[in-house]
């Protein structure tokens, strides 16, 4: 189950279960999409991934025997931040931004 980051790694943002400017990577780093487009070029600062739109979870459980959605399952409250520098993410990024995602 995704942890649903409550905020942007490299900027702060706020990103709530709900946001559609909330992307992820395989390892659900959580960056905002304006990071992800501007900053990072869809090159994920820790593994070098590529990123997508995060899924959002149901905020009600359609099948309450399930016990699924926001209210049995909410979004991490812990903020987290990148532990690379600006600098090393820039230099992280211009080293492999020009391989596709699916070939790195």
């Amino acid at each position: 189950m995704l942890e649903l980051r409550p905020n942007c790694e490299h900027c702060d943002k706020d990103l709530p279960p709900n946001s559609p400017e909330a992307r992820i990577c395989s390892y659900e780093c959580t960056y905002c999409a304006t990071c992800v487009e501007k900053r990072l070029q869809n090159v994920c600062p820790t593994c070098g991934g590529g990123f997508m739109p995060r899924p959002f979870r149901p905020q009600t459980s359609f099948r309450p025997e399930l016990q699924l959605g926001l209210e049995y399952h909410p979004a991490k409250k812990k903020r987290r931040y990148s532990r690379f520098t600006a600098e090393d993410i820039a230099n992280h990024v211009a080293r492999i931004k020009d391989i596709p995602p699916q070939d790195r």
